[in-house]
């Protein structure tokens, strides 16, 4: 039996992925890309996974506007960081509080 142990915290959970190549990000920089995710809020947790390995940097998402999570690229790798063109798992909490 699965538990919902964060159901009453988060009643909306909306799930999305999306195919995206993020580009060249050198040390210190980073890159960008939006994704549209319907009932997406500003305020709203969001959780994103990639499709390979972030060799070191950092990939974390937000909700940047009404039906737009911002996926970031951030490199303090100590040299350029470029992934291959992947899926990215995205998942938006809206919390009722």
């Amino acid at each position: 039996m699965a538990r919902k142990q964060f159901q009453d915290v988060f009643p909306d959970v909306i799930t999305q992925s999306a195919t995206i190549d993020l580009g060249s990000a050198g040390d210190g920089d980073e890159v960008a890309s939006d994704v549209t995710v319907a009932g997406a809020a500003l305020g709203d947790f969001v959780l994103v996974s990639c499709g390979v390995d972030v060799v070191d940097a950092q990939i974390t998402a937000t909700v940047t506007a009404a039906n737009t999570v911002t996926i970031v690229l951030s490199s303090s790798t100590g040299g350029a960081v470029d992934l291959a063109s992947t899926t990215y798992k995205i998942v938006v909490l809206s919390p009722n509080f």
